[in-house]
């Protein structure tokens, strides 16, 4: 049977319910299980289930861990595959794939006390920062059904919006994370490159080390914190480590930020036009951050972000299409084009050319850093630089579809549509896209706010100091779940 909570319960205040014996893990699962049921029909972000498979997991003794006894959702796919489930990347070519074992992130998902019990919608591969695979359908944005709930972790960003959990499961290449929680009135931290160990460290190397974060999205920023002290860390053999913090980030959320430097931006470094809704999000941003005490000052860094583009799509296209060659070893099932969307398609086929020569995805990779050196050297005077998180507001659904004629239309919008995001995933560095904001319409529109290589505990210091002052959890969309969480 499930039980009522008190409104806007987050994920640390379920596991003390469950400590205190007040609530049982199988209750919060029923409740999460009817939240599930009654708001995903208007948003779809749910797109398998395994709740009997939850159910058995929830009645057995749990993991004593932080989160113990609390109902999660995995994105599907990624580093977070569960044994017996199928995991298909939102892909006809993975439709039957079904992982023998979890995945290692999953492993410390469920060592925490996690108890997994759906799946969440996404782009094919996470390619687009929308979620409309042709798989599954499009996951609907939470405060306006017509518009994109981001991508490519739209369906936990929409999950999570709609209350059916208060945290799940995403990761992010190119704005993965940060973007739908941008679009749903969500928090959402992508983490330092390599703060949580990849389960992809294999597949697609160089792009896979230059741009992949895994973490989650969340209601509060204490829940994010405390799920990365969770799931943090290295495993052995990994080929790169990311600087030890310098305590857990769960107390940083406790710990005053100090007079923080922080550069705001309210122009694209690609030189196109931001939407007037972010740039009045990043001006109201900029405003909170100097009434808590911040020096805030505007500023743009002189890099060429068009140069993005060029070699990011080289090295992303060459690991796409190394990640499918592989795949193809693995399953035992030749790729070919009526078992993808056609921008994927192109993209493999895009890929397939440029690793043929490795002096262009050397080369790529030499003029990514070149942006890094860049942005290092403008924001080395500051602590945080603020930005917004999209080019725009929430598009409409369909905005990114490829042309018939022009497969890799929807993807050249998507490079207008991220002008900041993209780019902190080649240099590594954590950020944190934060709800502050929602526009006449009652639209959210996220702001992105980009810490030091490392120190996500500055970030998470100065999110829970803005989260007080302008709190969110009371936010709630029109088709969230009526029943208690």
């Amino acid at each position: 049977m499930a039980i009522s909570l008190p409104e806007g319960t987050d994920a640390l205040g379920m596991a003390e319910l469950v400590r205190a014996g007040e609530v049982t893990p199988l209750e919060l699962l029923e409740g999460a299980i009817d939240r599930v049921e009654e708001a995903n029909p208007a948003v779809n972000a749910v797109i398998g289930t395994m709740y009997d498979q939850a159910r058995a997991v929830a009645a057995a003794p749990l993991p004593d861990g932080p989160f113990t006894g609390v109902p999660f959702l995995l994105k599907d796919g990624g580093g977070v595959g569960y044994a017996g489930v199928p995991m298909t990347s939102a892909s006809r070519y993975l439709a039957d794939y079904i992982p023998a074992e979890d995945g290692p992130l999953t492993r410390r998902y469920t060592a925490a006390g996690l108890v997994p019990f759906g799946k969440t919608n996404l782009p094919e591969f996470g390619l687009q920062p929308t979620t409309e695979p042709e798989l599954f359908g499009p996951t609907r944005n939470p405060w306006d059904t017509a518009l994109s709930a981001g991508g490519s972790s739209g369906g936990a960003a929409a999950a999570v919006a709609t209350r059916m959990v208060p945290m799940a499961n995403a990761s992010d290449s190119g704005g993965s994370i940060r973007i739908p929680a941008a679009n749903c009135g969500v928090f959402g931290m992508k983490p330092t490159r390599l703060r949580i160990s990849s389960a992809r460290r294999h597949t697609g190397v160089s792009f896979r080390m230059a741009v992949l974060s895994e973490h989650a999205v969340t209601l509060s920023v204490r829940d994010c914190a405390a799920l990365l002290d969770a799931t943090a860390g290295p495993r052995p053999g990994d080929p790169f480590i990311a600087p030890r913090p310098e305590r857990p980030y769960l107390e940083e959320t406790r710990r005053d930020p100090g007079q923080l430097r922080i550069a705001f931006s309210t122009t694209s470094p690609l030189g196109i036009p931001l939407h007037p809704d972010c740039i009045a999000a990043v001006e109201d941003a900029a405003r909170v951050c100097e009434s808590l005490g911040h020096i805030v000052e505007e500023k743009t860094p002189d890099i060429d972000g068009g140069a993005l583009a060029g070699p990011f799509t080289v090295v992303s296209s060459g690991g796409l299409a190394w990640d499918i060659a592989r795949l193809e070893r693995i399953t035992g099932k030749k790729a070919t084009a009526d078992l993808f969307e056609p921008a994927t398609w192109a993209m493999i086929e895009a890929g397939r050319a440029s690793t043929t020569t490795v002096t262009a995805y050397m080369d790529a990779l030499a003029e990514l850093q070149k942006l890094v050196d860049g942005l290092a050297e403008f924001q080395e005077p500051y602590d945080v630089w603020l930005t917004p998180t999209a080019g725009s507001i929430p598009p409409p659904l369909g905005h990114f579809a490829p042309d018939p004629s022009d497969p890799m239309k929807g993807m050249r919008a998507a490079g207008v549509y991220l002008p900041f995001t993209t780019l902190i995933n080649v240099t590594g560095q954590p950020a944190m896209s934060v709800p502050l904001y929602w526009n006449a319409d009652g639209i959210p529109v996220g702001t992105h706010f980009v810490g030091p290589y490392g120190d996500e505990g500055l970030l998470y210091r100065l999110a829970a100091q803005l989260e007080a002052a302008r709190p969110w959890a009371h936010r709630i969309p029109p088709t969230a779940a009526r029943t208690a969480a």
